[in-house]
């Protein structure tokens, strides 16, 4: 490290070939990388900022929770919806519970629009699917401090937006002659911002059959259910009953190794309650979902990295929504900084926001079943149309990418319909391994654990390079002065970077050969380098902080004080009140033992104040 500051470089650098990467994750900070480097803690060597971050105790999310009643139902889901069919007003929110849940009609609208396969899909029987869609502006957010301390736990693709919430829904239709419309239609619909789209989706496949058939009263025995449970907390083992099943699962942390799922233990239970293991809370079944695109998953990973505009025309809200969550998951640990909707309609109140012809698409992935986005999306450059999901049982042929002048109509056959040329050589081997697991019929769990594996080595062989030219924007040690602002960071410079590659490139841990500079190019314009470098500035920052506070601490600041004037002493000591704040507001990854060190050089300042000032100070709290 010599005498910098920066964050080390990987461990295991000068290694090559694919099979280094796992030894070389990314620091990622709000937009890339399982570890945010700030939720770490800084790592600075002896006695650094690392070990502060575990030498802090924060207060247990417990702790925190308030037992006023909804909070513990708040901390997972915003509500329960019910959304039925009306003769005369058509699609209707009938029940939202609990009842003071607050959604604008804007956003009922959206839900009872999104919650609703399109006519022509033909969903007979019952269909779990999932959406997503904008909160309405000018809305308080209310977090609770335990809430924000669970999301700063989390790797950063699983942290809230709160500009978002997802809608989780079981859609029944059924043929019932007693009906004037001649079937049964309705939708349960879970609304949360939490992405945790495999244990909702599990839970929904527990309680939805039977509220369809015993109705309101179950609902509140469900909602009753889910207040009693534990908060969201990243890295334990969470018992979550619902109806006499206990699903037991485990939400991931930022310091979890990116790849590994530990693995959630089936426990007898001594009672009647059913317990099930969930293997994950957010992942899709990623073979599935690409099977029917099997050969471009390469190309379809530098369109996502790049947050090229995708949308995925499928026949139904249950494969378009797979599809295009599959895709936002294929760059992790990377966080896809752009807009996505899993299912998307014509009644969205941004369809003409997103399918304007006056300007370029914008950097968005949409999932449609209208066959009427065919021509209405004609003019988007990459377009994936699928076909039924499901799993081959011989091996795919190799499918040709086609040009987007062929797409006439969603009859159109399934492929990629694009003009993109991919920057990097295709990876024959992840091909050739997939389409041997085919063959010997391996379960479609252990091929998705392949595919997952591959997305992650090229998604960490590709961002190491940035991580490490990043690290080492960051001032000297001997920069830092306790009688100095904090030194600022130094500039991002693309040039600077590129001649970086030549050495320390992605070469180092992926054998694929291509344009990998060509790649870098565009991605530095692309919405995900921008969210992943402002988010790696701001935690750098508040490391600059973090040390400027530890070098005051430092100093003997009473000894100081005494060759001063008052003036000059009472600014220091509101200053040093204010350093305190700020730690506090902006969680600094400081040693709570620094906190109190500085604490005590205070109450020791003021002390040897006089007394009309030492009554003033005592009592100043500071902005």
């Amino acid at each position: 490290l010599g005498a910098r500051l920066a964050p080390p470089t990987p461990s295991g650098s000068g290694g090559s070939g694919r099979g280094d990467a796992s030894h070389l994750t990314p620091r990622g900070g709000a937009g890339v990388g399982a570890m945010s480097r700030r939720e770490r803690g800084p790592e600075l060597g002896p006695g650094g900022a690392e070990a502060a971050a575990e030498d802090a105790e924060p207060e247990s999310p417990d702790q925190c929770l308030s037992l006023l009643p909804w909070d513990r139902f708040s901390a997972w889901l915003h509500c329960v919806c019910v959304v039925g069919f009306d003769l005369e007003l058509g699609q209707a929110v009938e029940v939202i519970y609990p009842p003071h849940s607050k959604l604008t009609d804007k956003e009922k609208t959206n839900i009872c629009y999104l919650s609703f396969p399109d006519s022509n899909s033909g969903c007979l029987g019952d269909t779990q699917f999932c959406f997503r869609f904008r909160r309405s502006p000018g809305r308080k957010v209310s977090l609770c401090c335990f809430l924000d301390q669970l999301d700063r736990d989390l790797p950063v693709y699983l942290k809230k937006d709160s500009a978002y919430y997802y809608g989780y829904v079981y859609f029944r239709q059924v043929r019932d002659k007693s009906l004037k419309r001649g079937y049964f239609q309705k939708s349960l619909v879970l609304i949360s911002k939490l992405p945790y789209v495999h244990l909702f989706r599990t839970m929904l496949k527990q309680i939805a059959p039977e509220y369809f058939e015993k109705s309101e009263a179950f609902l509140e025995a469900v909602c009753s259910d889910i207040d009693r449970w534990p908060p969201p907390v990243p890295g334990k083992v969470l018992q979550l009953p619902v109806m006499g099943v206990i699903m037991k699962l485990r939400i991931p942390t930022y310091r979890d190794k990116p790849g590994t799922t530990p693995i959630v233990q089936n426990m007898h239970q001594a009672d009647a309650q059913i317990s099930m293991a969930l293997p994950t809370v957010h992942e899709v079944d990623l073979f599935r979902c690409f099977c029917p695109v099997f050969f471009h998953i390469q190309m379809l990973w530098e369109l996502v990295l790049l947050g090229e505009p995708l949308v995925v025309m499928a026949p139904s809200p249950a494969e378009s929504s797979e599809t295009v969550l599959a895709l936002v998951s294929c760059i992790s640990p990377l966080k896809y900084c752009s807009d996505f909707r899993p299912y998307f309609t014509i009644h969205d109140s941004e369809f003409k926001e997103y399918t304007t012809r006056t300007q370029a698409p914008p950097s968005v992935i949409l999932g449609v079943t209208n066959p009427f986005f065919a021509k209405t999306l004609q003019h988007w450059p990459h377009i994936i149309r699928i076909g039924d999901i499901k799993l081959p049982g011989e091996v795919p042929k190799q499918v040709k990418v086609k040009k987007l002048k062929n797409l006439k109509t969603l009859d159109s056959k399934p492929g990629v319909y694009t003009s993109y040329k991919p920057y990097l050589n295709k990876d024959e081997e992840i091909v050739k391994q997939l389409q041997k697991g085919v063959q010997q019929k391996r379960p479609t769990e252990a091929q998705s654990v392949i595919l997952r594996r591959y997305f992650l080595e090229l998604t960490e062989s590709f961002i190491i390079p940035l991580e490490r030219y990043v690290a080492s924007l960051m001032p000297l040690q001997k920069c830092i002065s306790p009688w100095k602002s904090p030194p600022q960071l130094r500039q991002f410079s693309q040039d600077d970077f590129m001649k970086t590659l030549e050495k320390a490139g992605p070469q180092l841990t992926s054998g694929l050969k291509g344009d990998w500079i060509g790649l870098y190019r565009h991605f530095l314009k692309s919405p995900n380098f921008d969210g992943w470098f402002r988010s790696r500035q701001k935690e750098m920052t508040q490391k600059l902080e973090a040390l400027h506070l530890e070098a005051l601490c430092n100093e003997n600041l009473v000894f100081w004080s005494q060759k001063h004037t008052e003036v000059e002493t009472v600014d220091l000591v509101l200053k040093l009140k204010n350093k305190l704040l700020q730690a506090d507001r902006e969680h600094l990854p400081v040693k709570t033992d620094t906190l109190k060190k500085l604490q005590t050089h205070i109450n020791d300042i003021i002390l040897a104040l006089p007394d009309d000032l030492q009554d003033i100070l005592l009592k100043t709290g500071t902005t």
